[in-house]
């Protein structure tokens, strides 16, 4: 916990890797609770990112060192998450309230441990918490939407389907804290390699070898958006599909959730189709409360995209031209950025195209009618 800590004053000083080689083995029999196993994976992942990307993307390691990979294996095999850095650990278990008795905002939440950044880490990582709590309501709905299209009450579910609206708003709220709290290239600089993994990374090909664990080298994705399981549970309840690439790596992200929540997402895609119950019941009232909905999902997702412009290609667009001119402190943090993640998100994709498609599949959940006004409008 010392070391982990520290790691954005030991990734600085390049002093991390040789504090972690001169680690004890550690030992995870005397973990029992699971709030334990959580802050261990988080500790564990911090270091990771940390002592892989110590040195950007000039000198990355072929292999995990036994003190880090061996317990950070065994915590993640116990809690069913894979050994990187995840949404479930960076976002889910990474916070605390100052004040106990106080409220679950921006200045009474601080974060147990960090990656290099500053404020910048602590604004991404409580801004996409903050944005996480405001999706309660909607995933309390969920369950009532389900039950009342069993029982045939369209009154019950168009409220409910309300209530998902207005959650979903309100994390639309939450996330345009971002631009308030996160410095873009701060961001785009500094912070995004520690959150890339090693699968379809050009930076590390063959990806990591986690030394006591196995001998041949292993690939996972760094932590991404797509891994917090509260729009996978609104594609489903909604009726979006995602295809082809984009619904590969939404899947696939699916294994980098805690199984409950991997879970709740399955259960609800086992339900009787709701747009087609909504059609069926041809209730003004009921519709309206089914577009909405998917219409606040599509604008979250827009927005989503607004961000990535503003966080990452800009920024990419920028680097490559100053990296052959004079620079300004702005100028130095973005042109230091990797190359290799210019076009991609940490997670792997190619990102834009990615948001784009994932957009549009959203917009063809919408019934006939509307969608022909939003495509119309858009």
């Amino acid at each position: 916990m010392d070391i982990a800590h520290q790691v954005p004053e030991l990734v600085l000083a390049h002093e991390l890797r040789s504090c972690v080689n001169k680690m004890p083995q550690l030992s995870t029999q005397f973990l029992q609770k699971h709030r334990e196993l959580r802050l261990a994976h988080l500790a564990l992942s911090v270091m990771t990112m940390g002592y892989v990307w110590q040195e950007s993307e000039n000198d990355t390691v072929e292999m995990l060192p036994c003190t880090l990979a061996v317990p950070f294996w065994e915590v993640s095999q116990r809690l069913g998450l894979p050994p990187i850095i995840t949404h479930a650990g960076v976002v889910l278990a990474n916070w605390r309230k100052k004040d106990p008795e106080g409220p679950f905002d921006m200045e009474n939440l601080e974060l147990l441990l960090s990656i290099p950044g500053g404020e910048s880490v602590r604004g991404f990582f409580i801004v996409t918490l903050m944005v996480e709590i405001a999706a309660i309501p909607a995933l309390r709905s969920i369950p009532k939407v389900i039950n009342g299209a069993r029982c045939g009450d369209s009154k019950a579910v168009a409220t409910a389907l309300e209530e998902i609206s207005q959650s979903i708003d309100s994390m639309a709220v939450r996330l345009k804290l971002v631009q308030v709290h996160v410095d873009p290239s701060v961001f785009y600089g500094i912070m995004r390699i520690f959150l890339s993994g090693w699968k379809d990374n050009p930076c590390m090909p063959k990806g990591l070898v986690y030394e006591g664990v196995q001998t041949e080298p292993m690939e996972y994705s760094g932590g991404s958006a797509a891994q917090s399981s509260l729009l996978h549970c609104f594609d489903e309840l909604l009726g979006v599909k995602h295809e082809d690439k984009s619904g590969a790596f939404l899947t696939r992200m699916r294994n980098y959730m805690l199984p409950a929540h991997k879970q709740l997402i399955q259960d609800i895609s086992l339900q009787p189709s709701l747009r087609t119950f909504v059609q069926e019941q041809a209730n003004e009232h009921l519709t309206e409360a089914f577009q909405e909905c998917v219409a606040k999902l599509l604008a979250l997702r827009s927005y989503h995209i607004t961000i990535v412009t503003r966080f990452v290609t800009i920024p990419a667009a920028k680097a490559r031209q100053l990296r052959n001119q004079s620079r300004d402190s702005e100028a130095e943090i973005i042109s230091k950025a990797p190359t290799a993640l210019e076009e991609r998100g940490t997670g792997g994709t190619g990102m834009m195209s990615f948001l784009k498609t994932v957009r549009d599949q959203t917009r063809d959940a919408l019934l006939p009618k509307t969608r022909k006004e939003m495509e119309h409008h858009s």
